[in-house]
């Protein structure tokens, strides 16, 4: 991404904050490191390196005398170090006249994805008297929010990903009605050569689960670790993926299959329940935008698990409803959660996120899983949604 210093400093100022203080060791800090720039070329970091983007003049940066080019390529003054005495005197320089600053960083960990500055820097910046609140929102902003040209590049994933679906469901089905056998291996092998065929990638293989393993979230074949899928079984599919293009984004979406001529009572009540979960938390999302309305991800995933809670489902829901898409399928925007944490950041114009409730037992699991893009003005689902378990038998 390109850096707008003036954009940044612009929301600095709407959120009272004094600086945003981007940070990075080794690596250890992704969201500093796309938002300088440094995640593209090959610039080695093995040192401590500071960028502070005051609300107002000059950035200015800190870096060691080592590595003291890394940061040439972004506006404002450099202060090299070397020993730790230097480090200290000039990251006191660096944050001099800043009450406050953003950093990444969450308190008690609430949100995982954006604490990504350790605990010791915290402190060593709270040391110097300077308040350090999390930079959520303003990696929102500069670092989640989708231009036309990753939206398109989106939609392209997402229009492969539901052919590979088809293709996949069509594999199976073909297999059943043969009398042939099939595995979930071997359907996640065709799958993941079509990946190939249609030029995406993706950081993961993806999920092909039958009836119990169904019932596993998380549940990945292997070669090792699979099993066949048989007459009269829930086939749940998990694919995610993205074109090959520099700052690509992902698509994610599941679907469900089930290998008979009818959907059994049991399955197809369980997929009404979380399809409505779904719809519910589209709606909420869609009419905010429309009403101009502040939306935060706790809220989304509330109405979604809610609902199925009034459907007796509540505790087979062990998992947010969606997460954010960026060029990580887990991206660094906010996500639908009020159970594994209470995400108070806002669905911003330009973010996308999946929306997938899931209930799951011992013998079998149910999820649907689209892709919604917030635009300025209305919120898009980008792809099919599922309304009924698809048959293959």
């Amino acid at each position: 991404m390109s850096l707008d210093v003036s954009a940044v400093q612009e929301a600095l100022r709407e959120d009272n904050l004094d600086g945003w203080l981007l940070y990075d060791f080794h690596g250890s800090n992704p969201i500093a490191r796309r938002v300088t720039g440094l995640n593209t070329g090959a610039k080695l970091t093995t040192r401590r390196w500071y960028y502070l983007i005051p609300s107002s003049g000059e950035p200015r940066a800190l870096v060691h005398t080592i590595e003291r080019d890394r940061l040439n390529h972004l506006p404002g003054d450099k202060m090299e170090y070397a020993g730790h005495d230097r480090l200290k005197s000039g990251l006191r320089s660096l944050v001099n006249g800043c009450a406050s600053v953003a950093m990444e960083f969450s308190p008690e960990c609430a949100i995982p994805y954006v604490s990504r500055v350790d605990a010791g820097t915290v402190d060593a910046i709270r040391t110097l008297g300077v308040d350090v609140r999390s930079s959520g929102d303003l990696v929102q902003r500069f670092e989640a929010v989708w231009d036309d040209a990753a939206l398109a590049n989106h939609e392209a994933a997402s229009t492969a990903l539901y052919t590979i679906k088809d293709q996949a469901f069509a594999m199976v089905t073909e297999r059943i009605r043969g009398g042939a056998t099939v595995t979930e291996f071997e359907v996640q092998e065709a799958m993941s050569a079509w990946f190939k065929a249609a030029g995406l990638t993706s950081d993961s293989r993806p999920v092909v689960a039958a009836q119990e393993n169904a019932g596993d979230p998380h549940y990945l074949p292997t070669r090792e670790r699979h099993r066949i899928i048989g007459p009269d079984e829930v086939l749940l599919l998990d694919l995610w993926g993205k074109v090959t293009t520099p700052g690509a984004v992902y698509a994610d979406i599941t679907w469900m299959g089930y290998t008979g001529g009818s959907v059994p009572t049991r399955y197809a009540e369980a997929f009404t329940v979380v399809r409505g979960g779904r719809d519910a938390a589209v709606e909420l999302v869609q009419k905010a935008v429309r009403d101009g309305r502040s939306l935060e991800g706790w809220e989304v995933d509330r109405v979604a698990r809610n609902n199925i809670a009034n459907a007796g489902f509540g505790d087979q829901f062990v998992h947010r409803t969606g997460h954010s898409l960026g060029e990580e399928v887990h991206g660094n925007g906010v996500h639908l959660d009020d159970f594994e944490t209470h995400d108070n950041r806002r669905l911003l114009p330009g973010t996308a996120v999946t929306i997938e409730p899931g209930i799951y037992f011992d013998d079998y699991g149910v999820r649907t899983e689209i892709n919604l893009y917030v635009g300025p003005l209305e919120a898009t689902v980008t792809g099919q949604q599922q309304t009924e378990i698809r048959t293959l038998g």
